[in-house]
């Protein structure tokens, strides 16, 4: 797939990985509309790549996806949209009540998986329409492998790569043209992932990756330990499972 001259929409593109994909889909001679929750950093984006276009939107709540929607018809449509917003919460650790856990598990779902479905359906008729055009979904290593620490935010993931592979064999029995890539990231270093001492990937070589597969028509682009755990959750699910959850997690959850 060529990515020059594609409009691209990114969500949560102001910082970590979307802010990284902003800066490599410019580099590539595409045009960028990103979206995020904090106005501050939507604006230092602009200060610093004035060609980005900024909208200030919550990808959790239906008014400001509508008004999305509607602000990028407004401009012209899109080819691309790329689903990067997504939150977690480390649902099973210590100090975390029950009530906490179900209201993180509604938010991440919310987030990572409604939030996505409702973009979907709002710009679909806009994305067919459109000559070589492409949905990016963006999972996790933890759809294939849950983390103890993360259960209800695996989850989420799981739900959601379920979806992604099923909305693609929708439209390919529909005799679609639209691409529907899955992008599967290890850990990844961002502030989300600051205080974690595990390997991480850097966002660079993410996204990197990302637009080689996207080039390619690599529908499923896994990275890094991805593609590690992806070949043993199928093989050896105990040791693919123990390497995502190492020994010292159980210490933690005690």
């Amino acid at each position: 797939m060529n990515l020059k001259g594609k409009i691209v929409l990114i969500t949560g593109g102001a910082s970590g990985i979307g802010l990284e994909a902003t800066k490599q889909f410019l580099e590539i001679g595409a045009r960028v509309i990103i979206t995020g929750r904090n106005q501050d950093k939507l604006d230092a984006v602009k200060q610093t790549m004035p060609s980005v276009t900024v909208i200030k939107s919550d990808v959790e709540k239906e008014e400001d996806a509508y008004a999305l929607f509607t602000q990028v018809t407004a401009l012209g449509g899109i080819d691309i949209l790329y689903h990067n917003a997504g939150v977690g919460s480390p649902a099973l650790n210590l100090g975390i009540t029950n009530d906490q856990i179900l209201e993180n598990a509604v938010y991440e779902m919310k987030v990572n998986y409604f939030g996505v479905i409702r973009l979907n359906n709002l710009f679909m008729d806009m994305l067919k329409s459109r000559n070589q055009a492409a949905i990016i979904i963006t999972t996790s290593i933890l759809s294939l492998v849950p983390a103890l620490e993360e259960p209800t935010y695996s989850a989420s993931k799981v739900a959601l790569s379920f979806y992604t592979k099923l909305l693609r064999k929708n439209l390919e029995i529909l005799g679609s043209g639209l691409k529907v890539f899955e992008l599967l990231p290890p850990l990844v270093a961002t502030e989300m992932t600051a205080k974690r001492n595990d390997k991480k990937i850097t966002t660079h070589d993410l996204v990197k990756a990302l637009l080689s597969g996207i080039k390619n028509d690599q529908l499923t682009i896994r990275v890094g330990d991805t593609k590690i755990i992806y070949v043993l959750s199928r093989l050896f699910p105990g040791l693919a499972f123990n390497l995502v959850n190492p020994k010292k997690i159980y210490a933690q959850l005690r």
